[in-house]
Protein backbone atom coordinates (compact mmCIF):
# COMPACT_ATOMS: atom_id res chain seq x y z
CA UNK A 1 0.00 0.00 0.00
CA UNK A 2 1.21 3.72 -0.73
CA UNK A 3 -0.15 6.50 1.29
CA UNK A 4 0.17 9.91 0.87
CA UNK A 5 -0.38 11.97 4.56
CA UNK A 6 -0.94 15.74 4.37
CA UNK A 7 1.98 16.56 1.61
CA UNK A 8 2.92 19.94 1.50
CA UNK A 9 5.27 21.57 -1.48
CA UNK A 10 6.26 24.77 -2.37
CA UNK A 11 8.17 25.52 -5.28
CA UNK A 12 10.84 28.74 -4.99
CA UNK A 13 9.79 30.03 -1.18
CA UNK A 14 10.86 33.36 -0.58
CA UNK A 15 10.54 34.46 -4.05
CA UNK A 16 8.19 36.73 -5.90
CA UNK A 17 7.39 33.44 -7.92
CA UNK A 18 6.38 31.20 -4.47
CA UNK A 19 3.91 28.42 -5.40
CA UNK A 20 2.36 26.23 -2.95
CA UNK A 21 1.22 23.09 -5.16
CA UNK A 22 0.28 20.77 -2.76
CA UNK A 23 -1.11 21.80 0.55
CA UNK A 24 -2.62 18.66 3.02
CA UNK A 25 -2.42 16.58 -0.15
CA UNK A 26 -3.83 12.92 0.93
CA UNK A 27 -3.91 9.41 -1.05
CA UNK A 28 -4.38 6.08 -0.81
CA UNK A 29 -3.42 3.39 -3.52
CA UNK A 30 -3.69 0.03 -2.57
CA UNK A 31 -2.31 -3.29 -3.43
CA UNK A 32 -2.92 -3.74 -6.70
CA UNK A 33 -4.54 -1.15 -8.09
CA UNK A 34 -4.18 0.19 -11.56
CA UNK A 35 -4.05 3.96 -11.11
CA UNK A 36 -5.00 6.14 -14.38
CA UNK A 37 -4.08 10.08 -13.27
CA UNK A 38 -4.96 12.78 -15.54
CA UNK A 39 -4.84 16.39 -15.46
CA UNK A 40 -3.96 19.35 -17.17
CA UNK A 41 -0.16 21.04 -17.20
CA UNK A 42 0.63 22.08 -14.05
CA UNK A 43 -1.67 20.33 -11.75
CA UNK A 44 0.49 18.25 -9.83
CA UNK A 45 0.85 14.89 -11.57
CA UNK A 46 4.23 14.71 -11.83
CA UNK A 47 5.35 16.82 -9.22
CA UNK A 48 3.52 13.77 -6.97
CA UNK A 49 5.14 11.09 -8.83
CA UNK A 50 8.51 12.90 -8.04
CA UNK A 51 7.58 12.75 -4.37
CA UNK A 52 6.79 9.59 -4.28
CA UNK A 53 9.83 8.58 -5.68
CA UNK A 54 12.02 10.83 -3.70
CA UNK A 55 13.22 12.98 -6.73
CA UNK A 56 11.84 15.62 -5.26
CA UNK A 57 11.25 16.53 -1.76
CA UNK A 58 7.97 17.17 -0.07
CA UNK A 59 7.93 20.21 2.66
CA UNK A 60 5.69 18.21 4.65
CA UNK A 61 3.84 15.21 5.61
CA UNK A 62 4.59 12.02 5.15
CA UNK A 63 5.07 9.06 2.21
CA UNK A 64 4.50 5.50 3.41
CA UNK A 65 5.32 2.43 1.28
CA UNK A 66 4.21 -0.85 2.87
CA UNK A 67 3.53 1.09 6.06
CA UNK A 68 7.11 2.03 6.56
CA UNK A 69 7.97 5.77 6.40
CA UNK A 70 9.94 7.26 3.07
CA UNK A 71 10.89 10.29 3.63
CA UNK A 72 14.34 10.47 4.54
CA UNK A 73 15.53 7.62 1.83
CA UNK A 74 17.18 9.04 -1.23
CA UNK A 75 15.22 8.17 -4.55
CA UNK A 76 17.91 5.34 -5.26
CA UNK A 77 16.98 3.84 -2.25
CA UNK A 78 13.22 4.02 -2.85
CA UNK A 79 13.93 2.74 -6.27
CA UNK A 80 15.07 -0.72 -4.66
CA UNK A 81 11.27 -1.18 -4.66
CA UNK A 82 9.79 1.21 -7.15
CA UNK A 83 9.97 0.73 -10.68
CA UNK A 84 9.70 3.41 -13.18
CA UNK A 85 9.35 4.09 -17.10
CA UNK A 86 10.04 7.54 -18.16
CA UNK A 87 8.28 9.75 -21.20
CA UNK A 88 11.20 9.64 -23.40
CA UNK A 89 12.70 6.01 -24.38
CA UNK A 90 16.46 7.02 -23.85
CA UNK A 91 15.77 7.08 -20.57
CA UNK A 92 15.98 4.05 -17.90
CA UNK A 93 18.14 2.10 -20.39
CA UNK A 94 21.68 2.60 -21.70
CA UNK A 95 21.87 3.01 -25.65
CA UNK A 96 25.50 1.86 -26.12
CA UNK A 97 25.20 -1.40 -24.22
CA UNK A 98 23.18 -4.23 -25.64
CA UNK A 99 19.60 -5.83 -24.78
CA UNK A 100 21.54 -8.45 -22.41
CA UNK A 101 23.79 -5.70 -21.10
CA UNK A 102 20.81 -3.72 -20.02
CA UNK A 103 18.86 -6.58 -19.01
CA UNK A 104 21.80 -7.92 -16.50
CA UNK A 105 22.33 -4.32 -14.96
CA UNK A 106 18.32 -4.05 -14.27
CA UNK A 107 18.61 -7.41 -12.80
CA UNK A 108 21.36 -6.22 -10.65
CA UNK A 109 19.27 -3.74 -9.28
CA UNK A 110 19.64 -3.28 -5.44
CA UNK A 111 22.64 -5.13 -5.38
CA UNK A 112 26.16 -4.64 -4.35
CA UNK A 113 28.85 -4.25 -7.23
CA UNK A 114 32.42 -5.71 -7.35
CA UNK A 115 35.02 -6.78 -9.67
CA UNK A 116 33.64 -9.50 -10.97
CA UNK A 117 31.90 -9.78 -14.50
CA UNK A 118 28.57 -7.86 -14.48
CA UNK A 119 27.15 -9.94 -16.95
CA UNK A 120 25.38 -13.52 -15.42
CA UNK A 121 25.34 -15.47 -18.88
CA UNK A 122 23.07 -18.25 -16.67
CA UNK A 123 20.53 -15.50 -16.32
CA UNK A 124 20.12 -15.02 -20.35
CA UNK A 125 17.46 -17.94 -20.96
CA UNK A 126 15.10 -15.85 -18.13
CA UNK A 127 15.66 -12.39 -19.40
CA UNK A 128 13.92 -13.92 -23.05
CA UNK A 129 11.41 -15.86 -20.96
CA UNK A 130 10.69 -12.35 -19.67
CA UNK A 131 11.01 -10.52 -23.13
CA UNK A 132 8.87 -12.82 -25.29
CA UNK A 133 5.87 -11.23 -22.78
CA UNK A 134 5.87 -9.02 -24.82
CA UNK A 135 5.60 -10.93 -28.58
CA UNK A 136 7.88 -8.30 -30.25
CA UNK A 137 10.72 -10.87 -30.91
CA UNK A 138 13.09 -8.89 -28.99
CA UNK A 139 14.54 -12.26 -26.86
CA UNK A 140 16.03 -12.99 -30.25
CA UNK A 141 17.80 -9.63 -30.19
CA UNK A 142 19.62 -9.59 -27.24
CA UNK A 143 23.32 -9.03 -28.94
CA UNK A 144 21.75 -5.50 -30.53
CA UNK A 145 22.51 -2.52 -28.68
CA UNK A 146 19.37 -0.69 -27.35
CA UNK A 147 20.24 2.40 -29.19
CA UNK A 148 19.73 0.91 -32.94
CA UNK A 149 16.13 0.07 -31.38
CA UNK A 150 13.01 2.11 -32.40
CA UNK A 151 11.72 4.32 -29.53
CA UNK A 152 8.42 1.59 -29.21
CA UNK A 153 10.64 -1.19 -28.79
CA UNK A 154 13.02 0.74 -26.63
CA UNK A 155 9.84 1.59 -24.30
CA UNK A 156 9.16 -2.09 -24.34
CA UNK A 157 12.38 -3.64 -23.09
CA UNK A 158 11.99 -0.71 -20.47
CA UNK A 159 8.76 -1.86 -19.37
CA UNK A 160 10.38 -5.21 -18.66
CA UNK A 161 13.68 -3.98 -16.84
CA UNK A 162 11.38 -1.68 -14.83
CA UNK A 163 9.64 -5.02 -13.33
CA UNK A 164 12.76 -7.58 -13.60
CA UNK A 165 13.15 -7.40 -9.88
CA UNK A 166 10.71 -7.70 -7.20
CA UNK A 167 8.97 -3.80 -6.95
CA UNK A 168 6.33 -2.84 -4.90
CA UNK A 169 5.04 -0.39 -7.11
CA UNK A 170 5.38 0.75 -11.07
CA UNK A 171 5.70 4.10 -12.17
CA UNK A 172 4.65 4.69 -15.63
CA UNK A 173 5.48 8.85 -16.45
CA UNK A 174 3.62 9.59 -19.48
CA UNK A 175 5.64 6.33 -20.93
CA UNK A 176 3.99 6.69 -24.42
CA UNK A 177 3.66 10.51 -24.66
CA UNK A 178 6.96 10.24 -27.03
CA UNK A 179 5.34 7.60 -29.49
CA UNK A 180 3.35 7.76 -32.09
CA UNK A 181 -0.76 6.84 -32.05
CA UNK A 182 -0.16 3.34 -33.38
CA UNK A 183 2.98 2.24 -31.10
CA UNK A 184 1.46 3.94 -27.93
CA UNK A 185 -1.41 1.54 -28.65
CA UNK A 186 1.16 -1.70 -28.37
CA UNK A 187 2.90 -0.30 -25.23
CA UNK A 188 -0.33 0.15 -23.36
CA UNK A 189 -1.83 -3.28 -24.61
CA UNK A 190 1.74 -4.35 -23.12
CA UNK A 191 1.72 -2.36 -20.24
CA UNK A 192 -1.42 -3.96 -19.09
CA UNK A 193 -0.36 -7.66 -20.00
CA UNK A 194 2.36 -7.05 -18.12
CA UNK A 195 1.05 -5.41 -14.86
CA UNK A 196 -1.81 -8.07 -14.70
CA UNK A 197 0.75 -11.05 -15.12
CA UNK A 198 3.17 -10.09 -12.48
CA UNK A 199 0.44 -8.89 -10.29
CA UNK A 200 1.63 -5.09 -10.15
CA UNK A 201 0.44 -2.05 -8.14
CA UNK A 202 1.08 0.69 -11.09
CA UNK A 203 0.38 4.38 -11.23
CA UNK A 204 -0.19 5.86 -14.59
CA UNK A 205 0.07 9.65 -15.27
CA UNK A 206 -1.33 10.07 -18.82
CA UNK A 207 -2.63 13.16 -21.18
CA UNK A 208 -4.70 10.22 -23.40
CA UNK A 209 -8.16 10.04 -21.85
CA UNK A 210 -8.64 7.20 -23.88
CA UNK A 211 -5.68 5.36 -21.88
CA UNK A 212 -6.85 6.45 -18.88
CA UNK A 213 -10.13 4.94 -19.42
CA UNK A 214 -9.93 2.11 -20.80
CA UNK A 215 -6.69 0.88 -18.38
CA UNK A 216 -6.57 0.64 -15.28
CA UNK A 217 -8.91 -0.14 -12.35
CA UNK A 218 -8.88 3.67 -11.34
CA UNK A 219 -8.59 6.72 -12.37
CA UNK A 220 -7.83 10.26 -10.77
CA UNK A 221 -7.83 13.71 -12.18
CA UNK A 222 -5.80 16.40 -10.52
CA UNK A 223 -6.50 20.03 -10.54
CA UNK A 224 -4.23 22.62 -9.02
CA UNK A 225 -2.34 20.67 -6.38
CA UNK A 226 -5.90 18.69 -5.74
CA UNK A 227 -7.71 15.77 -6.69
CA UNK A 228 -10.92 16.79 -8.05
CA UNK A 229 -12.54 13.31 -9.42
CA UNK A 230 -11.59 9.40 -7.87
CA UNK A 231 -13.43 6.70 -9.65
CA UNK A 232 -13.10 2.97 -9.10
CA UNK A 233 -13.76 -0.47 -9.87
CA UNK A 234 -18.19 -0.30 -11.60
CA UNK A 235 -17.80 3.59 -11.24
CA UNK A 236 -14.68 3.52 -13.40
CA UNK A 237 -15.94 1.15 -15.91
CA UNK A 238 -19.49 3.23 -16.40
CA UNK A 239 -17.26 6.25 -17.06
CA UNK A 240 -17.11 7.02 -20.49
CA UNK A 241 -14.24 9.52 -22.73
CA UNK A 242 -16.96 12.66 -22.81
CA UNK A 243 -17.60 12.17 -18.59
CA UNK A 244 -14.00 13.10 -18.31
CA UNK A 245 -14.11 15.73 -21.04
CA UNK A 246 -16.86 17.40 -19.60
CA UNK A 247 -15.27 17.56 -15.97
CA UNK A 248 -11.92 19.03 -17.80
CA UNK A 249 -14.23 21.91 -19.88
CA UNK A 250 -15.68 22.34 -16.32
CA UNK A 251 -12.67 23.45 -14.79
CA UNK A 252 -11.09 24.91 -17.70
CA UNK A 253 -14.40 27.64 -17.78
CA UNK A 254 -13.94 28.00 -14.02
CA UNK A 255 -10.58 28.94 -14.83
CA UNK A 256 -11.69 31.68 -17.63
CA UNK A 257 -9.66 29.05 -20.32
Amino acid sequence: MLELNHIRKIYNPGTVTEMCLFDDFNLTVDDGEFVSVVGSNGSGKTSMLNIICGSIPADGGDILIGGNRVNRLKDYQRYAKIGRVYQNPAMGNCPNMTILENMSLADNKGRRFGLSGGINHKRAEFYKEQLSILGLGLENKMDVMMGALSGGQRQAVSLIMATLTPIDFLILDEHTAALDPHTADVIMELTDKVVKEKQLTAIMVTHNLRYAVEYGSRLLMMDKGRIVLDLANEEKKNTSIDDILEVFNRISIECGN
